[in-house]
């Protein structure tokens, strides 16, 4: 390992001070920091922390997330590999941990405690306390992640309140999940010992769970976008927030990261040391975690950027190891073998058909889905029938959205969705958080069951049908592509087009939909077993009396 030194404009976070430095690095790790009179071009501060995040929605494996991220100035993650645990249980928290280790860049995985996330859906696995248990003890597993099932825990579920109970004796945190709890609910929910939440949506509901001791990350990924709502809040609590993705697209991963937060805040004339201490060092002192934060005899893990206005990275280093310069990452391309877990038989276009039941008029529940948003919202809306049969009514934006268990041949769920605004066609994928069942909206039966057929073919993706389908494969897990990050991009950019080119006005349409599944996340939402409203966390009927 190389031994060098550096001098830079020293950005002290701890201190909010900044100063010419040499910094001398000695076998990965800062040897000394002092002040110099030499000339000093660039800025020198601790690398950024992504504080939250499933390497699985990159579509990318980490050892190709890792390429691509130090290119952002990150070198290190919190990452909760529950996505391909819904696939593939164990042996897939197995693949990300061993995957990671090919590679210098410091991923930190937590053991996922809601697999699967709800009893209402049908996942690939299902991991129990004892073996969250197993997990926890693991010295590469560093926190019980995001605790999805608040109403588990609100009510006393003997499971969930285990999984609390097992990481409090390891001594590990425990990561949050409760959109919009607010009151005596959240408070309990706190109190259950859940220190985390990157769902708050309103700072009105940041605040509260502040003041009852949470941290809270505030989130700016590829579907769901919070950082207006929650950065006036970091000037007040600067040492109890964080930034996060959450999920990150690779289309939007190959452009920025956790520095897209630091520039955005710098852009709101938020203080520069407050948006660093969220972005370098509370992540490292909530899950003490062994990153750097450029004191001496820490580990030297650093980034270089040109200035603090325009915040350009021009250099990365992990373990004193330069990972990135001007352009360039210096971790390779790593191909992995697929691991899957998809069985299931084609379908017909009769399995998409739902019978008016002899009615000549009806009701029907719609999911009204929200641009840049998780939550949804119930639209009561007429159906409309034709030859007997509910259908898509693109006149007035009601499709038809389906999710097909895709782990055993089950009948179809069938709901219907506002705000996709295709004008034919459709698209589908199987990346629909937590279960990753196929997911797929459309104008049409037949469209749709193309689209489910081409996933089922390929054994997992994403998919537009037109005039002609267009699928880019996710051979690992159905949710991962273990192609260059770049290929992804490109692929992914050209069937969100495609998708737009069919009338879908949403942002990010593929993400948007894969979170069309996920119960946990009010208001309605459709699984493999059916409509399911997540207020009342129960299942409701389609059709409206």
């Amino acid at each position: 390992m190389e031994n060098f030194v550096l001098y830079a404009h020293h950005i002290d976070i701890t201190n909010r001070n900044t100063y010419p430095a040499q910094i001398i690095v000695e076998n990965g790790f800062i040897k000394s920091i002092s002040p110099t009179e030499k000339p000093c071009e660039q800025y020198i501060l601790p690398g950024f922390i992504d504080a939250h995040i499933h390497i699985e929605s990159s579509m990318l494996v980490p050892s190709e997330f890792a390429r691509i991220a130090v290119q952002h100035g990150t070198v290190a993650t919190v990452s909760d590999p529950h996505e391909i645990a819904n696939v593939c249980g164990i042996k897939g928290i197995e693949f990300m941990l061993q995957n990671a280790k090919k590679v210098p860049f410091k991923f930190f995985f937590g053991a996922p405690s809601c697999v699967p996330a709800t009893l209402f859906e049908s996942a690939g696995a299902t991991i129990d306390s004892e073996a969250v248990y197993s997990l926890l003890k693991r010295d590469d597993i560093y926190y019980l992640s995001e605790m999805m099932n608040y109403p588990g825990v609100l009510f006393n579920d003997e499971e969930v309140l285990k999984k609390i109970e097992f990481a409090k004796q390891v001594n590990k945190p425990i990561d949050g999940h409760a959109p919009g709890l607010m009151g005596d609910k959240a408070i309990q929910y706190i109190q259950a010992g859940i220190s985390t939440d990157h769902e708050c949506y309103t700072a009105e509901e940041a605040l509260h769970k502040l003041k009852h001791g949470m941290h809270i990350l505030i989130r700016e990924g590829s579907a769901a976008k919070n950082m207006e709502a929650l950065i006036p809040l970091l000037a007040e609590h600067p040492h109890q927030m964080m930034f996060c993705c959450d999920d990150k697209h690779p289309d939007e991963l190959v452009l920025h990261h956790i520095n897209f937060h630091v520039k955005k805040a710098l852009e709101k004339k938020i203080n520069l040391y407050d948006i660093l201490q969220a972005a370098c060092i509370n992540p490292v002192l909530h899950y003490k975690l062994p990153v750097g934060l450029l004191k001496i005899g820490d580990p030297a893990d650093f980034i270089l950027i040109n200035n603090p206005s325009e915040f350009k990275i021009e250099a990365t280093y992990i373990n004193g190891i330069e990972t990135y310069r001007n352009g360039k990452s210096a971790i390779p391309y790593i191909e992995e073998q697929a691991i899957n877990n998809f069985s299931c038989d084609k379908k017909s276009i009769s399995d998409f058909q739902l019978s008016a039941q002899n009615k000549t008029e009806c009701t029907i529940r719609v999911i009204e889905a929200i641009d840049t948003q998780l939550i949804t919202q119930t639209h009561i809306q007429k159906g409309k029938i034709e030859n007997g049969y509910i259908v898509s009514d693109t006149e007035n934006d009601i499709l038809k959205i389906v999710v097909v268990n895709r782990y055993k041949n089950e009948k179809v769920a069938i709901g219907f969705i506002k705000n996709f605004n295709l004008k034919k066609g459709a698209i589908g994928s199987t990346i629909a958080h937590d279960s990753h069942n196929i997911i797929v909206v459309g104008t049409d039966d037949e469209s749709i069951c193309q689209a489910v057929n081409t996933l089922i073919e390929n054994q997992g993706g994403i998919v537009v049908v037109s005039t002609e389908t267009n699928i880019l494969p996710m051979p690992i897990a159905g949710i991962m592509s273990n192609k260059k990050a770049e290929d992804v991009a490109e692929g992914y950019s050209t069937l969100d087009k495609k998708a737009k080119e069919l009338g879908c006005q949403l942002k990010s349409p593929f993400m948007t939909l894969s979170f069309m599944a996920l119960l946990v996340i009010p208001q309605l939402k459709l699984s493999d077993k059916g409509l399911f409203d997540g207020e009342k966390f129960q299942f409701v009927n389609l059709i409206s009396e």
